[in-house]
């Protein structure tokens, strides 16, 4: 099974770890992982901001990159969502034939982490120890563009240690958004505090998530209260093991 890590660019420039996490845990699972050094962005922040024809060149480097791959996973929903709903719409609307082999090649093979743990490995106990409690935050792409269900909450319930707390108001938006949170701020912030509030009324140490773009504006926003609860993607708990806790 040739398997390879698609990091994207958020995690890439600014949450390497979470990536390193993810080659760990696939590793520690039996699986050989590569790293194809060619990928860059999957074309998401131009096709939601209404710049069509400029994602297609990054459509065609995606299905370059990741060709002959078996599996392609992926610590990001929004990306996995990316590629497996708008690359279609992308290959419909273009007028280049190679949009839609790239689209009918590359999206049956693109999985979300927590996919590819739970769908393709069968596993859910992963053999990771995490000695705190956690609160656990869906994003909009996993929960309803992806349908990633239980498929997070088993993992983390599975988690040695861990103590799972429920999040109130767990299905509402982060308030992030990608653009939304640059061209309307105060709604983003405002919603974000919401998500935050609800979150310290868990009492959890950690908020986590399986999209670093929504950690990222909620770690923030916890950052600038001087919260005492951390932002953490669930790649790294997951990869947390009793011998080398990342706690």
């Amino acid at each position: 099974m040739r398997v390879a890590l698609f990091v994207t660019c958020v995690n890439d420039a600014v949450y390497p770890s979470t990536g390193i996490a993810v080659v760990k845990l696939l590793e520690r699972l039996g699986v050989e992982v590569d790293f194809p050094p060619g990928q860059t962005c999957c074309g998401q922040p131009q096709f939601n901001t209404g710049y069509r024809r400029e994602t297609e060149p990054l459509v065609r480097r995606m299905g370059r990159v990741f060709e002959g791959y078996d599996h392609v996973v992926t610590p990001s929903g929004s990306c996995a969502a990316m590629v497996r709903d708008n690359y279609p719409r992308i290959a419909r609307k273009g007028s280049d034939p190679q949009l839609q082999r790239v689209s009918d090649a590359l999206v049956p093979r693109m999985y979300e982490l927590t996919e590819f743990l739970v769908d393709v490995l069968g596993v859910t106990d992963v053999g990771a120890y995490f000695p705190h409690t956690v609160t656990y935050h869906p994003s909009c792409h996993g929960l309803r563009m992806l349908g990633l269900g239980e498929r997070p909450r088993k993992l983390l319930e599975a988690v040695k240690g861990l103590e799972l707390r429920e999040l109130p108001g767990s299905e509402e938006c982060c308030g992030f958004g990608g653009t939304f949170a640059m061209k309307n701020s105060d709604v983003s912030v405002a919603m974000g505090e919401d998500k935050v509030r609800n979150a310290a009324s868990t009492g959890a140490e950690v908020l986590c998530g399986a999209d670093n773009s929504c950690l990222m504006h909620l770690g923030g926003l916890l950052h600038r209260q001087e919260a005492p609860q951390r932002a953490l993607h669930l790649a790294e708990i997951l990869a947390s093991t009793e011998k080398e806790p990342l706690g």
